[in-house]
């Protein structure tokens, strides 16, 4: 360590710009990690904020809850964890304000969904022409006490609450009650909902045209959830290969650079073990100064971020993220150990 850090205070120039290529690397891979995780949280947080353990549709709904359609005593009575949801794809309108594109989930005021309902603002919805919707609304430009229509329909709705992170398929959600969901979906009453989302694993119903899912199995057929992952999985996976290749190139110059230096003070009689340790010692500063770097400017963008913008810190995977990047170090240092393991003093000084 003393070896490494009494060369760095000495080279401040090229190690100073050697960090700076490794804070550009960390800086990017935690703003995609961090986009990756606020857009999948997009997708799902109305699923969350449920506590949904399995979702019972139409078999032949494809996992759709778009183009699933629950009958009238296909489920019987629910239980207390049980709850009967409608959804559909929605234009809210409203005078004087811009149109937002949302999803809209009919619920039943006697069933858990709506009893757990955490109302940041205003109350939650008592008459048939009332609606609770998500912050973004706020942000929008929305107000209590707005009336607001969707899709064709002429009906209008007031909103008297807002919710916060409830959205469904990155839209924000708008919730009302099941009669509502019947008008815009134009079902009639013998339809009675989408799916029954239930906090236990596998509830039984005794109807051959239903189906069981899990919550994974659903979250993963909505429309380009996996895709998306799959996408910043393998941009994250690149970048962290990237940064080995810059680490270990690096390390491999500078090592060629100062070899005569690592043959003289094996002339000397230091010992390959103490070079080596100095060669590590050096790659985790150069990382770990970059990392912490990287993070400050991170954090410093997201706070600079307009609302809008998806990202979110999931402390859990930036760690491993980080302890990745610390390993990959490690790995690149050990590269151009063989070279200094193996210098011999006397063809270098001698040549």
């Amino acid at each position: 360590m003393f070896l490494a850090l009494k060369e760095m205070k000495r080279e401040k120039l090229r190690y100073g710009l050697i960090i700076s290529m490794v804070v550009l690397i960390a800086y990017l891979i935690f703003i995609l990690t961090s986009l990756a995780i606020g857009l999948a949280r997009q997708n799902t947080l109305t699923i969350d904020s449920w506590d949904v353990k399995s979702v019972v549709m139409n078999k032949d709904s494809n996992i759709s809850l778009g183009q699933s359609m629950i009958v009238k005593g296909q489920v019987g009575k629910l239980n207390s964890s049980q709850a009967m949801i409608g959804q559909a794809p929605i234009v809210a309108k409203s005078k004087n304000r811009d149109n937002e594109s949302a999803q809209f989930f009919g619920i039943n005021k006697n069933q858990y969904i709506y009893k757990e309902m955490k109302v940041t603002k205003g109350h939650k919805p008592s008459k048939a022409n009332q609606i609770v919707v998500d912050d973004q609304f706020k942000n929008d430009g929305y107000k209590i006490g707005d009336k607001v229509t969707m899709n064709s329909d002429e009906d209008k709705y007031e909103i008297v609450g807002f919710m916060h992170d409830q959205k469904y398929s990155v839209a924000p959600v708008v919730y009302g009650n099941l009669n509502t969901w019947r008008d815009l979906k134009s079902v009639n009453s013998n339809i009675v909902g989408s799916a029954v989302v239930s906090k236990h694993s596998n509830p039984k119903f005794n109807d051959k045209y239903l189906k069981s899912y899990s919550k994974s199995t659903f979250v993963n057929k909505l429309p380009g959830y996996s895709a998306q992952n799959s996408t910043f999985g393998f941009m994250i996976g690149f970048l962290m290969v990237i940064s080995l290749v810059v680490i270990a190139v690096f390390l491999y110059i500078l090592t060629m650079q100062k070899l005569a230096n690592y043959a003289v003070l094996r002339a000397q009689g230091i010992p390959s073990k103490v070079l080596v340790k100095a060669t590590i010692a050096q790659s985790l500063i150069i990382v770990v100064g970059g990392l912490i770097i990287g993070a400050a400017l991170t954090f410093a963008t997201a706070s600079a971020l307009p609302v809008g913008v998806p990202m979110f810190f999931d402390i859990p995977i930036l760690s491993a993220v980080t302890v990745g990047m610390i390993l990959i170090s490690i790995v690149a240092a050990l590269i151009p150990v063989r070279t200094i393991v193996k210098v011999d003093p006397v063809t270098v000084i001698g040549g």
